[in-house]
């Protein structure tokens, strides 16, 4: 049987979370009364009990809590969920999974006796979208699951006419599209941004860092025109570029019309993150696409750690 094995929560940030009778999950927030609850993507907390109990191997006195878990389940297969995957617990709680494993900036009391912290690689975080009273030895549902090997993307419609409701978004709702069938991504976020450089680098910092995200496809602002500011947000955000891609779309743009050389789009890359930009026009968003799309599931794999040779 799935279940609920444990519930755990810390009233003080920095002090270790323990065992509760009940817990109140609240949507867009998470566990009523837990410091770490709030309004971001990592709401709550998920471990599996037979990785805990794996542990407690190296370490007995582990307690519930001790990794920063705020669920603890049994008999539910965690490792086969990707982002956007939903879970049910009790009657009505619904989490969807937001992020997989997290970054741990230095070694843990965990890690420093075990040699390893399991948070890091097999803690599910996730958002509270419906709420309830949740109990130790409710039942677990997986409602949908989706396999974390699905590349995830998120699409960003940059134009401050489709954020203020004055012009239909039909680029990014066809990229999205494209990235479905073309790459079997699971699309986890769409957006719509004004064109406001500040705006555009804290929402691509957001989806690379932390979200394990593997494409950021942003539409629009890559022109001449004094707000065209994708290109320069990209620049501030990324680590390395990849002018091949940026090549590969404005050679097969140029096919089509010479004004294609008019083109600032960029992309690169931001920790395991590929943010590419394209433009903003249904027509040439679906053609740059289509151009680098058959290279991008070796890159992407590349990225999450593929050590096979390239082949070049």
């Amino acid at each position: 049987m799935s279940k609920i094995d444990a519930l755990c929560i810390s009233k003080v940030k920095g002090t270790p979370k323990g065992p509760v009778s009940q817990a109140e999950f609240r949507a867009g927030h998470g566990i009523v009364g837990d410091a770490h609850a709030g309004p971001g993507h990592r709401q709550v907390s998920l471990l599996a009990a037979e990785d805990i109990a794996v542990a407690r191997k190296k370490l007995p006195c582990l307690k519930d809590g001790a990794f920063a878990e705020n669920v603890i389940t049994s008999g539910v297969e965690l490792a086969g969920l990707g982002l956007g995957s939903r879970i049910r617990i009790g009657r009505g709680v619904e989490l969807s999974v937001t992020q997989i494993g997290k970054v741990c900036h230095k070694p843990c009391k965990i890690s420093q006796a075990t040699g390893e912290c399991i948070m890091p690689k097999l803690g599910l975080f996730a958002r509270v979208e419906s709420p309830g009273l949740v109990r130790p030895g409710d039942a677990v549902e997986i409602l949908q699951a989706i396999p974390p090997a699905t590349f995830q993307a998120v699409v960003l419609t940059i134009s401050d006419r489709c954020a203020a409701g004055q012009a239909e978004d039909t680029a990014g709702p066809a990229t999205a599209e494209l990235l479905r069938a073309g790459l079997g991504a699971h699309i986890y976020r769409p957006e719509v941004l004004p064109d406001d450089r500040r705006k555009i680098v804290d929402r691509l910092t957001h989806y690379c860092d932390g979200h394990t995200i593997d494409i950021v496809a942003t539409v629009g602002g890559t022109g001449f025109s004094p707000s065209d500011v994708t290109p320069e947000a990209t620049a501030e955000v990324i680590e390395r570029p990849t002018p091949g891609l940026d090549e590969a779309m404005r050679a097969e743009s140029m096919k089509k019309t010479p004004r294609a050389m008019l083109s600032r789009a960029g992309s690169g890359i931001r920790g395991r993150t590929l943010i590419v930009n394209l433009p903003g026009s249904l027509r040439g968003a679906i053609e740059n696409l289509q151009a680098i799309l058959p290279a991008l599931p070796h890159g992407l794999a590349k990225l999450r750690g593929d050590k096979s040779d390239c082949g070049l």
